[in-house]
């Protein structure tokens, strides 16, 4: 077995060595940001500056950054605190979009995952000021990009409002709240190379929430409970060095194009989702015709490499996605696809290494038993 290669990162990035040094700085310091004396500025001066970092990462201002414990509460905090009654989600959103409300909208999306204009228009109606809609940037499975100012043209002359869960997009692409036009904007520490535990939702301009979170008024009165100063320090840093690196994520793009050619030249029947549109450089999901998925993760985890399923949110579930599905792909295909995400710390050797054991592993598919082989040598 070689040595590890860690190809998940959409599910967490590594968190940066200059963060753990910040992080662990903040820990050792003493202050609540709330307190007025100076161990308390102190702290306060910490959580300030990476509201500001978040801010220019996005695009925004600072004033508009609400902090919380990550991408779920933020989006949760979007969805409910809207203060609206429907709510109109793409079938491919995160769990977090997709069950914040009990009666939430799906709109469809198309083979190639993306969402349905023409459905969304419908779905708005003649009037959608009681409406909020709720759209990821980029599809945290497939890397698909979304119309972001298609879909918030269209509900914004129909009166709604739209959030948009940026999540896997943020430091992967350049954002531009202001060039967007969207409402509450969705960012998490953890997928940019900063400490779990922490995120951020981004209000447009003039806009505020009905808090979730109640208790005393920090955050500006948006989300009550003492912040998170370490993991909002290490935050910050992530942003910035995020925002510094994404010239650099093109270079995974020609990685991934490179990779993904070998695997369908060695697999022609395999499925590469969303290859059609645009997508986020570092995001790959494919097929293995024949081998389930569960299978695959097993075999490729006993080689030393640490890829996914999909989402990592379902309680460390395998089972067929349902983004998939929404994209037209049955339950025997969809259980066969795993994905293969890049980041700041990955190399091109670590895709060419797994691009040989992915090959091995379809090449030994006829033979169930070398498969199962591989499995029992655990």
């Amino acid at each position: 077995m070689r040595g590890s290669v860690y190809l998940d990162y959409n599910a967490t990035a590594p968190v940066r060595p200059e963060v753990i040094e910040l992080v662990t700085s903040a820990l050792t310091s003493t202050g609540n940001p709330s307190s007025i004396h100076e161990f308390g500025r102190a702290a306060r001066r910490l959580v300030e500056d990476a509201r500001a970092e978040i801010a220019t990462l996005v695009g925004s201002k600072p004033a508009r950054v609400v902090f919380t414990s990550g991408g779920t509460e933020a989006n949760n905090l979007a969805i409910r605190g809207a203060g609206r009654e429907r709510v109109l989600v793409s079938a491919i959103e995160h769990d977090s979009v997709l069950r914040a409300r009990a009666n939430v909208v799906e709109i469809p999306v198309d083979r190639a995952g993306r969402i349905d204009l023409a459905a969304l228009e419908e779905l708005l109606g003649e009037e959608g000021s009681d409406v909020l809609v709720s759209v990821m940037m980029a599809n945290n499975e497939t890397g698909v990009i979304q119309p972001v100012t298609e879909i918030v043209a269209l509900a914004h002359a129909k009166g709604a409002r739209v959030h948009c869960d940026a999540v896997q997009a943020a430091g992967k692409l350049a954002i531009n709240c202001e060039e967007l036009g969207v409402d509450y904007l969705t960012v998490s520490s953890h997928k940019l190379g900063g400490p779990q535990g922490a995120g951020a939702l981004i209000l447009g301009k003039g806009l505020e929430v009905l808090p979730q979170q109640l208790g005393g008024g920090q955050e500006r009165r948006r989300r009550g409970g003492t912040e998170n100063v370490a993991g909002i320090a290490g935050f910050g840093l992530a942003a910035r060095l995020a925002l510094e690196g994404l010239a650099g994520m093109q270079e995974k793009a020609v990685w991934r194009a490179a990779m993904e050619a070998r695997l369908l030249a060695a697999a022609p029947d395999a499925r590469i989702f969303g290859s059609d549109l645009p997508r986020v450089p570092n995001t790959t999901t494919i097929t293995m015709p024949g081998v389930p998925s569960d299978t695959q993760l097993m075999v490729l985890d006993l080689e030393g490499f640490a890829v996914s399923s999909g989402s990592a949110c379902s309680s460390g579930k395998v089972q067929a996605s349902h983004v998939l599905q929404a994209m037209g792909a049955d339950e025997k295909t969809a259980g066969e696809a795993i994905r293969i995400s890049t980041g700041w710390a990955s190399r091109q050797e670590d895709l060419e290494l797994f691009t040989e054991a992915w090959i091995n592993l379809f090449k030994r598919k006829g033979t169930r038993s070398n498969i199962q082989a591989s499995v029992g040598k655990a």
